[in-house]
């Protein structure tokens, strides 16, 4: 004789057991795992990242810091001087013509040259050597580029011999002294020393390219410039875009090629953000106007990293 279950008695039975302590402590430890895994990274960061912006942050809103015994709150004083400052001004300009200047050169170089070292034309063999000498530049540290160039634009420099050798002057160019030269010569120095990073890339990006994608074009009777421009470019513009943002971040934060080439001068001529804001903390010793500046520029590089991310989301 079989006992029957009422409907009361079979839910029960159905629902799922509450799970024991040991397994609500198995599966906290699951999801704490990771971020153990994580947590080396994490102090680091907070310690050489979070905590010094949070300390400039701060020295921007207070006067006299580290040079006084005693500071006080002045609120957003320091802002409203740093961006009512005409030098300031003038930085921001020659930044963005610094890095607009450069972005686009390096596109344009390096497009042709990975063009050409993905052209059929050329053997395997003349490829490596065209490839080895188009990114030694690269190569070197901005040192060593700051010197090189140094020496080359110097009056006595081979560019002036070649110059006047060949009756472009009578006279040797000031190339970094000249008020009208400097920035052109400080653009075109970091687009000799940039231009490999995009050539690299597109390189890269022209290989990756399908043959099936040309060989219709070519049945469609389209020759080599509606092939670039209708197959070319359209595949290649994710990477360009991500370049083009990542070369216009990194030109913009550039220090150590002014400085080691103009020091920002003459006259405020190559002054950049970055070098008016290490001679504000430097060199007149006013780290409270400095940290605002800082700040200036943290914020204008965070909306920049906030389109680039937003659109390497978007090409995922």
């Amino acid at each position: 004789m079989t006992a029957t279950l009422t409907p009361e008695v079979e839910a029960a039975d159905r629902q799922p057991t509450p799970p024991s302590s040991r397994v609500r402590l198995r599966r906290l430890w699951d999801r704490l795992t990771p971020f153990g895994f994580l947590s080396p990274t994490l102090i680091l960061l907070i310690i050489l990242m979070v905590t010094p912006i949070a300390m400039v942050v701060g020295y921007s809103l207070m006067d006299r810091v580290i040079t006084a015994p005693e500071s006080n709150f002045v609120g957003f004083e320091n802002y409203v001087e740093v961006l009512t400052d005409p030098v300031f001004a003038t930085a921001v300009k020659n930044t963005i013509y610094f890095a607009g200047v450069s972005v686009v050169a390096h596109f344009v170089l390096g497009m042709g040259f990975a063009l050409m070292l993905n052209s059929p034309i050329l053997s395997h063999r003349l490829k490596a050597v065209f490839r080895t000498i188009y990114i030694l530049p690269w190569l070197f540290t901005i040192a060593i580029v700051a010197v090189l160039w140094r020496m080359l634009l110097s009056p006595n420099g081979i560019v002036n011999y070649l110059v006047t050798t060949f009756g472009f002057t009578e006279s040797s160019v000031e190339w970094l002294s000249d008020p009208n030269l400097a920035l052109h010569a400080v653009t075109f120095i970091n687009i000799w020393s940039g231009y490999p990073f995009f050539m690299i890339s597109l390189l890269a990006g022209l290989q990756g390219i399908p043959r099936d994608l040309y060989e219709a074009a070519r049945i469609d009777r389209a020759g080599p410039i509606k092939q670039f421009l209708h197959v070319t470019l359209p595949q290649l513009k994710p990477i360009v875009i991500s370049m083009a943002l990542l070369d216009f971040i990194w030109t913009t934060q550039q220090f150590a090629l002014i400085w080691m080439t103009t020091g920002g001068g003459p006259i405020n001529r190559t002054e950049m953000v970055s070098t008016y804001t290490y001679k504000l903390a430097f060199a007149t010793y006013d780290f409270s106007v400095a940290s605002a500046a800082a700040v200036i520029v943290l914020v204008l590089s965070m909306v920049l990293a906030f389109f680039y991310v937003r659109h390497q989301k978007s090409r995922d």
